[in-house]
């Protein structure tokens, strides 16, 4: 009888070997510390130049991923928020909330370009949509989107967007998805005409800030703070077909599409790493141990990275300690 009981309890650890395996998919690997204080937002990646751009206060801290050092700082601003990234004309945009700004730089050198003063109030996320060769900074005081041209470095049109945007992803054929926190909709506009498509409610979701794009299925990942959920959007249809459980106080999502996982950054120091086992069936594989407030975070598609950023915190505060910012790196095993 011994025996036997072994022997099933043998097949059952093997059997259950592959779920264990499974559930640890990312390790911590290291950090990279980087000067300076103050507040921190988007992190952006330049896949052509092999650069980490991580927002911080009124700069913006450079990083190399294939060395994973520092090697730059953009400085001179008011209060950063995000980062896009235009190869084309070698250039890159930073959304100066504070200032109601867009600040050009190049990608090379690191060397400011430009100050675009935008007619609207505090810029916060940005991003490239190629398809019309525009940047949209998405402007969380005054319900819309600005609209620069890389080329000329002039401000060319207005969005309306009805509500407070939050993240936005580009289909790259003409549309930008974006989430409106304060309305729990996503709003969908053509990036030439600026028209807005339609709006999509997102409950059961409270409170949308990250988005990704699964431009392949058609799907979209919008990430919510009030329910604790990544909802799952059928482009199409507008309709939500499901929504996994998340932790707490999450801000950004990013989709690794070939290996179809979904990473989620939470402020309660933790990720949550989800596979699309389909386009309508999604489960948690792992939840990540991360840092407290680490909510922004980046994917490097090259060697599969993540990337998160966060200072040390005075203990059950919100304070940050000077000089203690870094970003953390954590690897597939």
């Amino acid at each position: 009888m011994k025996k036997i009981i072994l022997s099933i309890a043998a097949l059952l650890f093997l059997s259950a070997a592959p779920c264990l395996l499974q559930a640890q998919t990312y390790v911590f690997e290291k950090t990279i510390a980087l000067p300076g204080n103050g507040g921190y937002d988007y992190l952006s990646i330049d896949k052509v130049n092999r650069r980490l751009y991580v927002s911080h206060g009124t700069a913006v801290n450079v990083i190399d991923l294939d060395t994973e050092t520092p090697v730059g700082v953009i400085e001179g601003m008011k209060g950063v928020h995000g980062i896009a990234i235009v190869n084309k004309s070698n250039r890159g945009f930073i959304s100066d909330g504070r200032a109601n700004a867009v600040v050009a730089f190049d990608l090379k050198t690191l060397k400011t370009i430009a100050t675009i003063p935008v007619d609207a109030k505090g810029p916060d996320g940005i991003i490239y949509d190629p398809y019309s060769d525009r940047v949209f900074s998405f402007n969380g005081d005054s319900n819309n989107a600005s609209v620069i041209d890389p080329n000329t470095l002039k401000q060319v049109g207005t969005v309306a967007l009805g509500g407070a945007p939050e993240f936005a992803v580009s289909d790259g054929k003409g549309k930008i998805y974006n989430n409106l926190e304060d309305k729990n909709s996503m709003v969908v506009f053509d990036t030439k005409t600026l028209k807005v498509l339609r709006t999509v409610p997102l409950a059961p979701c409270g409170g949308p800030t990250g988005i990704a794009l699964d431009a392949k299925n058609g799907r979209i990942f919008t990430v919510c703070r009030e329910n604790k959920g990544m909802s799952v959007v059928d482009i199409h249809t507008g309709k939500v077909i499901t929504t996994v459980p998340i932790g707490a106080g999450v801000d950004a999502v990013v989709y690794d599409e070939p290996h179809k996982l979904i990473f989620v950054s939470n402020g309660d120091a933790t990720t949550t790493i989800i596979k699309q086992e389909s386009p309508d069936k999604y489960a948690v594989v792992q939840t990540l141990a991360t840092k407290n407030r680490a909510k922004t975070m980046a994917f490097d598609a090259k060697t599969r990275k993540i990337y998160l950023s966060a200072p040390d915190f005075e203990t059950g505060t919100r304070k940050a300690l000077p000089n203690s910012f870094k970003v953390l790196v954590y690897k597939p095993q």
